[in-house]
């Protein structure tokens, strides 16, 4: 195999050439499990030995067994894909070898980092940079798609309600003294906004939804500080459309 797990002489040295190479492999293993989907089904024969799945730097896939070398080149995909291939619902076994896809293509780079010594600097900038990007599986399944509707959705949409006690704006956070204030500011300092996914930061409005408890920057979903004053139970735009789609 001449790029079998992608080594084939192919060796990244700086995070930049690494992240290039994640997105290429990427790239490849996407079109395997989208866009070439039936080529790809019909290959994972569950009749054949072990075999998996490779993204090679040049965007394109394989479906072969693994490499012959012990111990190999580069780390190894899932084995035995194929023999899961007809016990599952189709979306099911995709999201599968998705889920392995991703876990494989970190190992691809972290190795590559080790091999090369990246400092902690280095393999910093190299997880930021593939963050950046959807998981195989997210695409996959279609969550990437969803997650970016919901955050236009909140960004754009104005809900009414409110839980006075529960909006919280930095600069009041701060005038806060004595251990009470040092447990808030610990509390919320590792808080998610339901919308953008940010950390909680110095002098932003928060407001908490009183269905499902999440936290959301003001601006996130459109709601000022006075008016959160005037509102009694604030709905988030997700639990807001829930109670919609039921009806």
């Amino acid at each position: 195999m001449d790029d079998g797990g992608g080594g084939g002489g192919y060796n990244p040295r700086t995070p930049e050439e690494v992240f290039r190479d994640f997105r290429a492999r990427r790239a490849g293993i996407i079109k395997a499990l989208t866009t070439d989907v039936e080529k790809f089904y019909q290959q994972c024969d569950p009749e054949k030995e072990n075999l998996c799945l490779y993204g090679h730097p040049d965007e394109t896939w394989e479906v072969n067994l693994p490499a012959e070398e012990v111990p190999p080149e580069l780390p190894e995909p899932a084995l035995g894909i194929n023999f899961a291939r007809d016990g599952m619902e189709e979306k099911d076994w995709l999201s599968l070898v998705a889920v392995h896809s991703d876990s494989w293509l970190l190992s691809v780079a972290f190795y590559f980092g080790a091999r090369f010594g990246f400092d902690k600097e280095s393999r910093r900038r190299l997880f930021t940079m593939i963050n950046g990007l959807p998981t195989i599986y997210e695409v996959v399944t279609g969550t990437s798609k969803k997650q970016s509707k919901e955050k236009t959705s909140n960004s754009s949409k104005n809900k009414s309600g409110s839980k006075a006690s529960k909006v919280a704006p930095k600069k009041e956070e701060e005038e806060r003294e004595g251990e009470d204030g040092e447990e808030y500011e610990e509390d919320h300092g590792s808080t998610l906004c339901g919308a953008c996914g940010e950390t909680y930061a110095n002098d932003e409005f928060w407001i908490c939804c009183d269905v499902c408890e999440k936290w959301f920057h003001g601006k996130c979903v459109r709601i000022t500080p006075a008016r959160a004053e005037h509102i009694k139970q604030y709905k988030c735009p997700g639990c807001s459309n829930n109670k919609r789609a039921r009806a």
